[in-house]
């Protein structure tokens, strides 16, 4: 099996392109954001190994293909049996100011079809990660979006009353004494939930150890936090976040088309037709992480990325 690292890089900091205004500029939803930042960052290192490798073409030369097409192996990295896809130049990471001058938040996205014993591996790369690039200690919050959970309906109690039977509580509640480890280490200073509706969040909030401080709802097709969400949230001290995420991010066939060989594709991925070079095997989505340093006195976002990952096998 290979693990593989996906990442967007700081998609503040990229070109115009990498920010898109999309959805007649509205705030992109999470999952076009993801798959259009991976594309650009695929794109422009691809591009800077490309000039690297080639002396007369950073002189301006005309001497590369466009998109270039730099050798897989030049433009991704291979540490034992992880592939960063792509190469990460962790020398230029970190923060401009020091890490308590922001309120750092990450939000994980456990994806369909992953177990609860593998979540505390995913959960410690994810945070490793973001602490690397932001070359942070801690986080502030972490907020957990667990498979099978959504808060869609036409209308509030309708919202309530599906979301009430979504998700796996037993599994959700052991999968939480990993994020309750994490806080202990002081690596995440407060934990949140995702889609969690009155029902759900009562019962989570009376067996954890550790609440959560933060619950984020989708209201996409409710005009307003249903009632006794409120009522609760307010009574248990939680605060409530709305937010516009895709709660599957990171789909298999997605995952396929962006490392793949089509016109939007990396060319990573063995391809009959394009000779039958590289990877093969069935690839596993396992998680997404969304990161986002917001410099608090400023009242801007200078940092925001995902990382995601996912198995070869």
């Amino acid at each position: 099996m290979t693990k593989i690292i996906l990442s967007t890089g700081n998609v503040m900091s990229g070109s115009p392109s990498i920010i898109r205004k999309i959805n007649g500029g509205k705030r992109p939803r999470s999952n076009q954001e993801l798959v259009n930042s991976l594309r650009d960052n695929f794109v422009a290192t691809r591009l800077d190994y490309a000039l690297a490798a080639s002396p007369a073409a950073a002189n301006g030369a005309n001497t590369l293909p466009s998109p270039p097409q730099t050798p897989v192996e030049l433009w991704t990295e291979r540490d034992e049996k992880t592939l960063y896809i792509p190469r990460i130049n962790w020398q230029a990471a970190g923060l401009r100011e020091e890490a308590n001058d922001y309120e750092i938040t990450v939000k994980l996205f456990l994806l369909p079809g992953t177990t609860v014993q593998d979540r505390e591996q995913y959960a410690r790369e994810a945070l490793d990660l973001v602490r690397k690039e932001l070359g942070i200690q801690a986080i502030d919050l972490l907020i957990v979006s667990f498979p099978g959970m959504s808060f869609e309906g036409t209308c509030e109690k309708e919202a309530e009353r599906i979301n009430a039977q979504q998700g796996n509580l037993e599994e959700e509640l052991a999968s939480w004494k990993v994020f309750e480890d994490l806080h202990s280490q002081g690596l995440a200073k407060r934990l949140g939930v995702a889609e969690f509706g009155s029902e759900k969040l009562r019962a989570f909030l009376q067996q954890t150890a550790i609440r959560p401080t933060v619950d984020q709802v989708n209201l996409q097709d409710c005009c307003n936090v249903p009632e006794p969400l409120l009522k609760l949230a307010e009574e248990e001290g939680v605060e409530l976040h709305v937010h516009t995420d895709c709660t599957d991010i990171l789909p298999r066939g997605t995952l396929r088309e962006l490392l793949g060989h089509g016109p939007q594709g990396a060319g990573v991925l063995a391809d009959a037709a394009n000779g039958g070079a590289g990877l093969e095997g069935e690839l596993f989505p396992q998680w997404v992480a969304r990161y986002v340093a917001y410099v608090t006195d400023r009242g801007v976002i200078e940092n925001k990325g995902y990382f995601a990952g996912a198995a070869l096998q």
